[in-house]
């Protein structure tokens, strides 16, 4: 037997001691995943096949307390790595460089439980094969649809996140001297919380970022829709220690959990390729692994069949990205007009000045209770004020132009944010997510979204909330232009006041300000705004159209014609004409305004109809435990053997009942003899009564002497299928100084023997079936061969002890990867290529995902 088969793309000595995981391998680039630990905590880390480290991250919390990976599943694009944490929350990280592009949690989970499993499953695309081709890009938006009514809506302003901000120590600092803190904007629980595809916001009508990188986009387009369309209907899932399968959307939307016959967690999955029926096998964690199901458990989840489910998907995220919008505008005005902890606020710059002033009165006037809006309402009438306040506007510091011009930038400059904002962001934000409700409102009505929950009355309630805040908004909008329009003659007002107390040859004192507008701030504006409250106070509960001040008057009982009469008359003789009655306007000062309040609670109320809205599809689903998929104890007991690990791989074959076919690797310890056994059987979900078709392959862990027709014994240290007719067999021979070996079996042509229908045939657990073939093998009833190894390789990096596999046998990556028992050398295989073609080929690639 050849010894050295495979070609060896790398040994690479690692830095620290690692983990493996069986999924770490990229299905489609020479890339993979290692977990290190070091200072309590653990670092994700991405290398290339060929040796040379690309990134590696810390696993942190929100919090920066250390966590642990309990699970890794990789994207079918092969551009994101899903994570899962000990605390069963999922972060996915960017293949390019290692980044954080969301996080996963679980809504509504108070306890931590432990992960089973994570498994990320490619979504169905059906042949387009004498389809019209999508000529106008629609992308699957509907014509009339919300989303092509935001499609062709002017696109809302890019607001940049905080890694997008420059600061001056970014532009002016040394490279590599400055400090750079890990400033992480804070995203509220109910965004966070929010189900959501990845972010498309042209979806929302918002415009993506920066247009200077317009070029660079349109570079990517084609990649990125590529990618996009891999992952396009694929299903992310989880399983915790519960026994709850936990489901995501394109990696991303939380379609809700499925609660799992008696609590127990499945540590192996496997989907149908075109249907959604997803396949378990339930078992107690660290329990005995021959303690689960012949047959597995089934979870339909027909929703997922439909157009529906994603369409509402597409619906949520652009809801979330426009509520998230604006949660950000509203902060960003609000932190410009009161300030936040690194700058203040314009609206504070006016109190410091009137605090100066009243310190003046009251330090070196002796004014025990000064009156500053009473003194500039005298200086302002009677063009006369106290000797403090003319001393104060003479000599002070705070009286000086530069500060006059800072605090004329800053107001000026808040308030027109406000009043622009307001009408070109908060209001064309609030319209755009009423297009979208509306729209559900509209499904509300219809009988075949009854499973969605929709409820129309909190649709209707939540649509009356985003009219109110419109014209909140636009009342906002008025206020701001009205109080900056009074904030410059007020600041006119200072100004000439000043050149009067300096009087000088080229000053002017003719004044230039409005009286009534100047005592108009005086009184509302320098001190207390009507700003304010569109920040403070509760939500406005009030109905717009209860505020209207127009009363149609009663009727005269005149004619059209008599009325024009008066009217000729009247313009004959002005003297007919008299003064009309003073209409008394509505009071509107008592209303509550607060927008900031108003559009928190538009976030958790629409959040909570989206939220009901994507768990539908987990409502939907119906659980199958036909054959026994749900495992009590076993009926026989295994007292004669001790089983190491069980692989299982699932193939297609239409010969079988669902077009599926089972095989099973059992290692297992027999009365002082190591055993391979290798079963066969249909698989799917309308097999489960079908016991007949059984058919086990024992093998002895032997294999023929090398070079000679001996066999020698081996321990067996690990198993992986590779592909659909490959099994990868990672051994160490006994009478080989220990050398370890990774040796390839085609386990499709093994000679399989079909078991008798007895009493294991019926019995719940894989363990009876073992239990079975002990016996049979013990009575002579089933043959024992050595394992037929094809090819196999000597290993140079690993010498001895336990190992860990990760394999990829998709065509054109087939590798294995082998780590040894102290986690600080792998070793890398080429299963079919040249090494010389292989690491051309892996250069080029990484080339690829560097750029």
């Amino acid at each position: 037997m050849e010894t050295n088969a495979f070609a060896s793309l790398a040994t690479i000595r690692l830095p620290s001691p690692c983990r493996l995981l069986s999924s770490a391998c990229c299905p489609d680039k020479d890339l993979i995943v290692l977990i290190s630990r070091l200072g309590g905590r653990d670092k994700l880390s991405l290398w290339k096949l060929q040796g040379s480290k690309k990134w590696e991250v810390d696993i942190v919390e929100d919090d920066d307390t250390s966590a642990m990976v309990a699970a890794l599943s990789w994207s079918p694009s092969g551009q994101t790595i899903a994570a899962v944490r000990d605390s069963a929350r999922i972060t996915l990280h960017s293949v390019q460089d290692g980044h954080i592009e969301r996080w996963l949690s679980i809504p509504f989970c108070e306890t931590v439980p432990p992960v089973a499993g994570v498994w990320w499953f490619p979504g169905h695309h059906a042949s387009t094969n004498g389809v019209i081709p999508d000529i106008f890009k629609r992308n699957g938006v509907k014509t009339g649809s919300a989303l092509s009514i935001l499609k062709i809506l002017p696109l809302l302003d890019h607001l940049k996140a905080n890694g997008e901000i420059m600061t001056a120590t970014d532009l002016f600092a040394f490279q590599g001297t400055q400090t750079r803190l890990a400033s992480q904007q804070t995203t509220p629980t109910v965004i966070q919380q929010w189900p959501t595809l990845v972010p498309i916001l042209e979806d929302a009508s918002i415009a993506p970022a920066s247009q200077s990188h317009n070029a660079h986009d349109k570079m990517e387009d084609p990649e990125s829709s590529v990618q996009a369309r891999e992952d396009e209907d694929s299903l992310l899932t989880m399983v915790d220690g519960r026994g709850v399968l936990h489901c995501f959307l394109d990696g991303s939307h939380f379609l809700g959990s499925v609660a799992l016959p008696d609590g127990l967690p499945s540590v192996t999955s496997f989907k149908h390729p075109s249907k959604p029926l997803i396949f378990l096998h339930p078992q107690p964690l660290n329990s005995d692994l021959l303690l689960t199901g012949m047959q597995p458990l089934v979870v339909d989840i027909p929703l997922l069949a439909t157009p529906r489910v994603r369409d509402f998907a597409r619906l949520s995220s652009a809801a979330r990205e426009l509520t998230w919008y604006l949660m950000r505008v509203i902060n960003e005005v609000r932190d410009g007009w009161f300030g936040s902890e690194s700058f203040t606020g314009a609206r504070d710059i006016g109190i410091k000045w009137v605090q100066a002033l009243e310190r003046r009165l009251r330090e070196q006037y002796g004014h025990q209770n000064p009156d500053v809006v009473l003194d500039l309402t005298t200086l302002l009438v009677a063009g006369s004020g106290s000797e403090g306040l003319t001393d104060f506007i003479t000599s002070s510091e705070q009286n000086s132009e530069r500060n006059l011009q800072k605090w004329d930038s800053s107001v000026t400059e808040s308030l027109t944010r406000i009043r622009d904002y307001a009408t070109t962001r908060i209001i064309p934000a609030f319209q755009r997510l009423h297009i979208i409700l509306d729209e559900i409102l509209g499904w509300s009505h219809m009988s075949q979204s009854m499973l969605f929950g929709l409820r129309t009355e909190y649709v209707d309630s939540c649509l009356k909330m985003i009219e109110r805040g419109i014209f909140i908004s636009s009342w906002l909008a008025d206020e701001a232009r009205r109080e900056l329009g009074a904030f410059k003659e007020f600041l006119s007002f200072i100004r000439h006041e000043t050149m009067v107390a300096n009087p000088s040859a080229e000053s002017h004192t003719i004044p230039d300000h409005d009286i009534l507008e100047v005592n108009g701030y005086l009184i509302s504006g320098l001190i207390t705004s009507k700003i304010d409250e569109w920040f403070t106070g509760s939500p406005p509960q009030f109905n717009p159209g209860d505020l209207a001040s127009f009363e149609p008057p009663q009727s005269s009982g005149r004619t059209f014609d008599e009325v024009l009469q008066l009217a000729r008359a009247a313009l004959q003789d002005p003297s007919q004409t008299s003064w009309q009655p003073r209409e008394s306007s509505k009071d509107f000062s008592h209303l509550d305004k607060n927008l900031e309040a108003l559009i928190e609670e538009t976030a958790s109320r629409c959040q909570r109809v989206f939220a009901e809205v994507s768990r539908a599809a987990a409502r939907s689903a119906t659980v199958s435990v036909d054959g026994g998929a749900s495992p009590p104890q076993a009926s026989s007991v295994l007292t004669e053997g001790v089983c190491h690990f069980v692989r299982q791989r699932v193939v297609s074959n239409q010969n079988e009942p669902d077009q599926h076919l089972q095989y099973l690797a059992v290692h297992v310890s027999s009365e002082g003899q190591a055993l391979l056994c290798m079963s066969q059987m249909p698989y799917g979900r309308y097999v489960a009564g079908i016991h007949d078709e059984v058919q086990v392959s024992v093998l002895e862990c032997s294999v023929s002497e090398f070079g000679g027709e001996d066999s020698v014994d081996i321990d067996v240290l690990d198993v992986e299928f590779f592909d659909d007719e490959t099994l990868i067999l990672v051994f160490q021979a006994k009478e080989m100084e220990g050398a370890i070996y990774v040796a390839t079996v085609n386990y499709t042509t093994l000679g399989y023997h079909k078991l008798q229908s007895e009493r294991y045939v019926s019995g719940p657990a894989r363990r009876d079936m073992m239990a079975s073939v002990l016996h049979r093998l013990k009575e002579g009833h089933l043959p024992c061969s050595p394992i037929p190894i094809t090819k196999c390789r000597r290993l140079s990096g690993c010498k001895s002890g336990s190992v860990s596999v990760a394999v990829n046998g998709r065509v054109g990556r087939r590798v294995v990867c082998v780590l040894d028992g102290d986690g600080m050398t792998m070793e890398v295989l080429d299963m079919e290529g040249e090494e010389q073609e292989g690491e051309e080929e892996s250069e080029a690639e990484m080339e690829d995902v560097g750029t």
